[in-house]
């Protein structure tokens, strides 16, 4: 799309039907100009003929090469000012695009990183809407989740960590994007949040009109999965849970950006005592 305001993000691995629901819920109910870039990890199961017969723009490894290269592979292409994160087996709703829209531009500056909120049968946390509609392409009630979706009630929320996720183009290349060492991905979420803190983001949003249906880490499974915590730990001398519960304030009802925050002792020694053991 020509001057597209948001860079769509999609890293994949052989998930084409839950592929082909994302993008088919994009084209239907997005508003806000956009490009939409996939990265096709191995696509051994008809994923990367099918975004090529799509005209999609992409960028592919022949092997699944986790979600930290794949974004990065795929800002590498990025046109728009936004770099704005999406999973694959996630069902964008109407509005979820013009309401980040308008709140970055009532925004002052492109000091932010905002999330949408996510609806799922199974909520991971308490940032997360409750409703099932649905755990695979096949049962997946399309028709009720549109009658009910924005009839569930919920609130703005604070800790913006997880896709849907935008973030500044600026920003994205200023932080350096995801951090490969914690590839193939896990706590790469958190590790990026925090380096935008690191160069001075406070406002973490999670936006409650901003939805998407999450049919729930469809790949996550299958991964040989990183020691990412330890990880963490070792690079920013805290866990991760302190970050996302005293920093960012994950999961709190918003009510205004993040300062820096005075840690309680007990968890001061926690974070000391277990940085000087990793």
């Amino acid at each position: 799309m020509h001057n597209p305001y948001f860079s769509i993000l999609i890293p994949t691995w052989n998930n084409l039907e839950f592929l082909k629901l994302c993008i088919r819920s994009i084209r239907t109910h997005s508003k806000v100009p956009h490009e939409i870039i996939i990265h096709v990890n191995e696509g051994t199961d008809g994923t990367l003929d099918w975004v090529k017969n799509e005209g999609l723009k992409h960028t592919h490894s022949s092997a699944n090469s986790g979600v930290c290269i794949a974004m990065n592979n795929m800002a590498e292409l990025a046109e728009s000012p936004h770099v704005l994160y999406l999973n694959d087996d996630m069902y964008v709703l109407p509005g979820w695009d013009t309401c980040l829209k308008q709140e970055i531009e009532r925004l002052p500056d492109d000091m932010f990183y905002l999330s949408s909120t996510s609806i799922e049968a199974k909520p991971q946390s308490n940032c997360m809407i409750q409703g099932d509609f649905g755990v695979s392409v096949a049962n997946f009630d399309e028709e009720k989740l549109l009658t009910e979706y924005h009839k569930l009630d919920f609130h703005n929320w604070s800790g913006s960590t997880w896709p849907p996720c935008v973030v500044s183009k600026r920003l994205w290349n200023k932080v350096g994007g995801y951090s490969e060492e914690f590839s193939p991905g896990m706590y790469s979420d958190p590790d990026f949040s925090m380096k935008l803190w690191q160069v001075g983001v406070r406002h973490f949003k999670g936006l409650s009109y901003s939805r998407v249906y999450h049919f729930g880490s469809k790949s996550v499974g299958r991964v040989k999965k990183n020691n990412g915590r330890k990880q963490f730990i070792k690079k920013w001398k805290m866990t991760p849970s302190t970050f996302c519960k005293y920093y960012i304030r994950r999961g709190e009802r918003f009510s205004s950006r993040t300062d820096t925050p005075q840690l309680p002792f007990i968890i001061n020694l926690k974070n000391r005592l277990l940085g000087s053991l990793l």
